[in-house]
């Protein structure tokens, strides 16, 4: 029984965890044959020994996140040549023509990264580290982040203006503007990201960091979670009832039913939360997963007008 709790808990963080990505980690491969019949249009330059190179002028740019992709397209939508199969970009007309080299979570497509020629692929930490290793050994670039708070998604965008050789400061100020007018709100707030179990973001996370920018008293910012899942924590309906938010944002992407199972559970109706019919829903992408830049403002207009109306 605690075995398979501890699997299920394992596979609902993994999914959480892949989101596009602090650090940035830019792998150059030593043997660098260039598997385009025209020269190399990546300059790299060694800073010192032992430094790892600098990106710059990359022309060909193969992004396997949504938000790498759309980061890139908004910097210079001509450098972008491949993109990965996800929901948010198949909706978006400004992707419709650009090819896919992944769809879902299987790994991306080799060839058809190849295919494509490019001088730069950007991925996400840990879960395209197979990937980067077989382009890494062709002698292709690559580029490993991890987005999982404000200050990684800002290190992010410059470090793909630097790569590209475009200019991030319009992309930036976009981001600053999310952050105004901010209401003042000391109302508790819990996130429950899943079900069964029941999951919520702590400090360490996108979604932790987001509510801090906006001065949300986030229930669990402070607790800790297991090692694999330092953003998330595993609550009891007992520590459920014990916090007793006022308002609850319930994660339930394309209505799958996470908030009627958490309905069905024998604590919700001790909620102050629910007693006030205050449970807001909320899209996986943009409150938990970055997904793109229109998703980010989106939660965050959503949030703003949750906080204001609670005063």
């Amino acid at each position: 029984m605690y075995k398979t709790f501890k699997i299920r808990t394992l596979v609902i963080l993994l999914n959480l965890l892949l989101i596009a990505c602090n650090s940035t980690t830019i792998e150059n491969p030593q043997n660098s044959e260039n598997i385009s019949e025209s020269p190399s249009t990546v300059t790299q330059v060694k800073e010192s020994q032992g430094s790892k190179p600098k990106i710059e002028n990359a022309k060909r740019v193969v992004a396997l996140t949504s938000l790498s992709a759309d980061i890139i397209h908004r910097l210079d939508a001509t450098r972008l040549v491949g993109i990965p199969g996800s929901r948010l970009l198949r909706k978006d007309e400004r992707f419709k023509e650009l090819p896919t080299v992944s769809e879902g979570r299987t790994p991306p497509n080799i060839e058809k990264i190849i295919a494509l020629k490019p001088d730069l692929v950007i991925g996400a930490v840990g879960f395209h580290d197979q990937t980067f290793k077989q382009l890494k050994d062709l002698g292709i670039t690559t580029l490993a982040n991890e987005t999982n708070s404000w200050d990684s998604l800002i290190k992010h965008t410059k470090d793909l203006a630097s790569a590209t050789n475009t200019d991030a400061k319009p992309l930036l100020a976009k981001y600053d503007s999310f952050l105004k007018d901010i209401p003042a709100n000391n109302s508790s707030i819990l996130v429950l990201v899943s079900s069964q179990p029941v999951l919520s973001p702590n400090k360490n996370s996108w979604t932790g960091d987001i509510l801090n920018k906006l001065n949300a008293n986030n229930l669990t910012a402070n607790l800790q979670g297991e090692s694999i899942g330092q953003g998330y924590v595993t609550l009891s309906e007992e520590k459920i009832v014990q916090e007793n938010p006022e308002i609850l944002l319930v994660v339930d992407p394309a209505r799958a039913g996470v908030l009627n199972q958490l309905k069905s559970k024998s604590f919700w109706g001790k909620l102050r939360a629910a007693q006030s019919e205050k449970v807001y829903i909320f899209d996986y992408y943009g409150l938990v997963n970055p997904g793109s830049i229109d998703k980010i403002e989106s939660a965050i207009l959503q949030l703003k007008k949750i906080l204001k109306s609670s005063t």
